[in-house]
């Protein structure tokens, strides 16, 4: 097997002011697969539209099969119209629903309702992406044409005017795209920001001085949230991530990753793990959702090719529920010893917590429960497996420190999510949710790394794909690395690789002096 595991897309932006600590030691080929064309459509804000109009067509015919020609007419579009405004409707539509409106957009509708939610996340994600190109052509037009007026002197409109006109067709409010299509068919064919706007440049005449957006290429420099406080800044990991350690400072380097699905994130085309390894050069690296089946040999296929130096790795997966979450460790540093879940019947049949034991701390690898479509699990989150969590890792913070990291399914303060007034029924961002995560963590002595070291700084580790939220940097902030507070002033950066693509979260990383 000469061909390296893929683990992104093409799309993998390498920043080179990132600060990587450097080591010596040797990587190999990590896991060995054909590479294979992309099965969903992964956000990119470097990956040109027309990409990303062929992704989300393979995508189309694979889930939902052929499309009609004419499944954009305006009836159509009139017809879904309440759920392109609001995509959170999607979950809770009963089946019934669902087919209704499929049908109305000529889209097959079969299956389970798993498919026909699918199904319908495809043609509104597919109906988005055309709409944002569509939008970033017409504004390079009239950048053009602006400029074009500036250099052959155009300037001779009446100045109420030309301001009024300006103001119309130029203003940039905090909207969303799919508001912004609204009042495209309203008004004018430019106005709202879109996820590949951020930056502003300027077109000055004698007259007026218009503002124009212009493409952002690292969306998640851009502050994003709807409700933002004085002196809250974007974070950016190329001016924000401190230099590495001096040379011969003892440390462990931590990367904790929810992949969504690991065996579709085999199967993207270009980014390998080799080069990640590379560029952040971690030491361990903790995994969820990982969606693997023991009775597929999944684990075990991938255990056998291993990237050399990472011998050492222990997965655990759901036994209720095949294909659903998982977690695993991998790692270069062999574990005292390895603990797989809470020890809890009621717990542990969802493969939700792998724990490996080192000699100055015990490492969790953990996938909190999502509370689900119509928050039907919030009160086992909230009553049960929040408290047990909490007992378990207090019980063995009196041996040793504690790091718990991974996607702990809790956006805990307003500046961790773009939309807090929109969502406060939603799962993750509830009030129970919040007030637990700060009850059972917080206020027992954990440190929340991230935001220790960022207090004001907006980062996401979370973008939805029905939104195209990772290309308006509209997001949330779900995965962690909280420390006994015995570490906190131990770690020396907590980091987030908004770069790095392949799911719908985005890897953090944590550099721990020893």
């Amino acid at each position: 097997m000469n061909q390296v595991f893929q683990l992104g897309h093409k799309a993998f932006v390498t920043p080179a002011g990132f600060a990587v600590t450097p080591r010596n030691f040797r990587i190999g080929t990590f896991v060995s697969f054909r590479a294979m064309k992309p099965k969903r459509h992964l956000a990119s804000s470097s990956k040109p539209a027309s990409s990303f109009d062929n992704m989300e067509d393979e995508k189309v015919n694979r889930l939902v099969g052929s499309t009609p020609k004419d499944i954009g007419v305006e009836s159509d579009e009139a017809g879904i119209q309440s759920v392109k405004d609001n995509p959170e409707r999607i979950e809770v539509m009963t089946v019934q629903e669902l087919r209704t409106i499929l049908r109305s957009i000529g889209v097959p509708a079969k299956g389970s309702k798993r498919d026909l939610v699918s199904a319908l996340k495809v043609y509104v994600e597919k109906k988005m992406e055309e709409e944002v190109s569509s939008i970033s052509a017409e504004i390079v037009s009239v950048k053009r044409k602006a400029n074009t007026k500036s250099i052959l002197g155009e300037r001779k409109a009446k100045k109420f005017s030309h301001e009024e006109h300006a103001q119309e067709i130029y203003s940039v409010p905090e909207v969303s795209a799919l508001q912004e299509s609204k009042r495209r068919a309203k008004k004018s064919p430019i106005g709202d920001e879109t996820g590949e706007v951020d930056a502003k440049a300027s077109v000055k005449t004698d007259k007026i001085s218009v503002t124009l957006p212009t493409v952002q290429s690292e969306p998640w420099t851009m502050l994003a949230h709807k409700k933002p406080q004085k002196g809250w800044i974007a974070y950016n990991p190329r001016t924000m991530r401190p230099p590495p350690l001096a040379e011969g400072t003892k440390s462990v380097k931590l990367l904790s990753w929810n992949v969504n699905g690991l065996r579709a994130l085999l199967k993207l085309e270009g980014f390998s793990v080799l080069q990640l390894a590379q560029r952040e050069n971690f030491d361990v690296l903790c995994l969820q959702e990982t969606k693997l089946q023991k009775q597929e040999k999944d684990v075990e296929s991938i255990k056998q090719c291993l990237l050399d130096g990472y011998e050492n790795s222990f997965w655990t997966c759901s036994a209720s529920k095949l294909g659903y979450s998982g977690t695993a460790i991998i790692s270069r540093i062999k574990p005292l010893s390895v603990t797989y879940g809470l020890g809890i019947s009621d717990h542990d049949s969802e493969g939700r917590l792998v724990r490996a034991e080192f000699d100055s701390f015990f490492l969790l690898s953990c996938y909190v429960p999502n509370s689900g479509d119509g928050l039907r699990r919030l009160s086992y989150r909230i009553t049960e497996w929040d408290p047990s969590l909490s007992s378990y890792v207090k019980e063995l913070e009196k041996k040793k420190p504690v790091i718990l990291t991974g996607d702990l399914n809790c956006a805990h303060q307003e500046i961790d999510i773009y939309n807090p007034a929109g969502n406060r029924r939603s799962a993750g961002f509830t009030d129970e949710e919040r007030q637990s995560f700060g009850a059972n963590f917080l206020s027992k002595g954990f440190v929340d790394t991230f935001r220790a070291q960022h207090p004001g700084v907006v980062g996401y580790t979370y973008w939805g794909y029905r939104h195209g939220g990772r290309k308006t940097n509209r997001g949330w902030r779900l995965d962690y690395f909280l420390v006994s507070e015995s570490l906190a002033d131990k770690f020396h950066d907590s980091s987030i690789l908004p770069d790095v693509t392949g799911s719908d979260h985005s890897p953090i990383g944590l550099i721990l002096k020893l």
